[in-house]
């Protein structure tokens, strides 16, 4: 009998640790993870990167399989539906969470994305969270800040990667058509005042809306992830391609990079900027742009055991809760925001959370940069918590000790803190997961990010009727011995999972290339 790999050992104890820590809390009908098992509801957001671990350690079993069996858990992961929490069957998940949600703004919010078309309304946006169990919304319209481009954003950016890696998610016309509507909800993103990644609003925290460059910066990645997509994949045609248009996408772009790297008007750096320069968005191309944000980050926000989201945060520090206790008594215990001068009580206080460490690690792994991987993913080990059986738990924030507060005022970064908020944090620890699948090889970095793309031309001819256009190109003799493949075998690819030979790009800088035809150049010039 044929012993198994040691990759094979490892991709296991990874399924166990991806059981353990999210599959367990997935609601076997509706395929929802809630935000923790004290929070009941199911965020978008956190639902996509959530399930991120689950996908990679699918594409990770396909590749590297040994045995039916792990083709077997390949497809479970990928493809099956919920399950009973039994570590026999981890298998679920990603296709069941996708639709979940398709299912949620689909037939439960159809008429919100027509109306917000035309009203731009906060009151018209889509919600933010659904309930785990039922898929429907959970608080009024206008009793949360909804209004998040870039979670819906980011939740169509991972549709497009996902179905090219070979899932199918969209199986009929009408559902082809909802995604293109939900590419029109979001492609004002760029003149569209909503309430950010963290759902605050402006700096005074007082619910007022603004320009982010969280969601202005996802909104265009999941556009350019979607123009042109066959979300049929190689079994479409014509009608199941969605199409972008191009200045929608250049309007995006210029925003973004006239706030950067502040995170709004208002608001100054943010840490949630770390996935719109690098991982998942990419949306930055200017590299210039992209360090000076990540410096700003590194600089002004990371601690000792991660980074605080932004300067200011009062979010489960003890003067949030000294805070909420006196509104018990006072005043509405209610009420969302914070007084303006509020704020100043969590200046040097903020709370710091590991899970921007896996951005940096991700991060390096797509640029080349060994040093950084090893630097965070050391950093990163030193704040998890062993579970039971010694299960690496990642939790949510580290907060400075109640008795504590006066000593961090006066010499920030020196107090020892404590873990607070959820454990695990699923958010966190499905990017903890991912990176160390991609840290230790099972991954390769274009094998989460399919749709990276550049333009070759055919022929020589093809080259000089581009260079006419103002569009500088190599052809395919120019890169040889590369191999190159037409772009309508992409799916196949990537639904085989064929060696790097066959087109797998491995780093951002080695994209999967797209060749010019003759037909392409031809329609250009009409």
């Amino acid at each position: 009998m044929r012993s198994r790999s040691n990759s094979g050992v490892r991709l296991d104890g990874y399924a166990r640790l991806v059981h353990q820590t999210i599959l367990c809390h997935q609601n076997p009908v509706t395929g929802l993870l809630p935000a923790s098992y004290d929070q009941k509801d199911a965020w978008v957001r956190d639902n996509v990167y959530s399930i991120l671990a689950v996908w990679g350690l699918g594409l990770a079993y396909r590749k590297n399989a040994d045995r039916d069996e792990d083709k077997a858990k390949a497809y479970e992961l990928e493809q099956g539906k919920g399950s009973k929490c039994s570590e026999a069957d981890e298998g679920t998940a990603t296709l069941h969470d996708q639709t979940a949600f398709f299912y949620c703004f689909c037939l439960l919010q159809v008429d919100k994305v027509e109306s917000f078309k035309y009203s731009q309304s906060t009151k018209d946006s889509l919600h933010a969270k659904y309930n785990t169990k039922t898929c429907a919304t959970v608080v009024g319209d206008d009793q949360w800040g909804h209004l998040q481009l870039d979670a819906t954003s980011v939740y169509l950016l991972f549709l497009a990667q996902m179905t090219a890696s070979g899932l199918h998610i969209i199986h009929s016309l009408d559902e082809v058509n909802f995604v293109q509507n939900l590419v029109f909800y979001i492609e004002s993103a760029y003149k569209t005042a909503d309430f950010g990644i963290w759902e605050r609003g402006d700096k005074t925290n007082q619910g007022i809306s603004e320009l982010n460059a969280s969601s202005v910066g996802m909104a265009k990645a999941a556009l350019e992830a979607l123009d042109e997509l066959d979300l049929f994949g190689v079994k479409g045609g014509p009608q199941s391609v969605i199409h972008v248009l191009a200045d929608e996408v250049q309007h995006c772009q210029s925003i973004l990079n006239s706030i950067l790297p502040r995170a709004s008007t208002s608001k100054e750096v943010d840490a949630s900027l770390l996935s719109v320069i690098s991982f998942p968005a990419f949306a930055v191309e200017d590299n210039q742009l992209v360090e000076l944000t990540k410096q700003e980050i590194i600089t002004k926000l990371q601690g000792r055991y991660g980074c605080c989201r932004f300067l200011r945060d009062g979010y489960k520090t003890p003067k949030e809760v000294d805070r909420l206790c006196l509104l018990c008594f006072y005043q509405d215990p209610n009420r969302l925001y914070y007084e303006p001068a509020e704020l100043k009580l969590f200046e040097n206080i903020e709370c710091e959370w590991p899970l921007f460490w896996t951005y940096f690690i991700l991060d390096g792994i797509f640029s080349g940069n060994a040093e950084q991987v090893q630097e965070y993913r050391e950093a990163l080990e030193a704040v998890l918590i062993k579970g039971k059986n010694g299960v690496p738990l990642l939790p949510e924030l580290y907060s400075v000790p109640p008795d504590k507060v006066d000593e961090e005022y006066q010499n920030p970064h020196t107090v020892d803190r404590v873990p607070m908020g959820k454990l695990p944090h699923m958010w966190g620890q499905s990017l903890y997961i991912l990176g160390s699948l991609m840290a230790e090889g099972f991954l390769a970095p274009g094998e989460i990010d399919p749709l990276n793309l550049s333009i070759l031309a055919e022929t020589e001819e093809i080259k000089a009727i581009l260079k006419n256009k103002g569009i500088d190109v190599e052809t395919i003799a120019d890169v040889h011995p590369i191999r190159v493949q037409p772009a309508r075998i992409l799916s196949h690819i990537y639904s085989s999972l064929e060696p790097v030979s066959q087109g797998i790009p491995h780093t951002r800088e080695e994209p999967t290339i797209l060749v010019m035809t003759a037909a392409l150049a031809e329609a250009m010039q009409q």
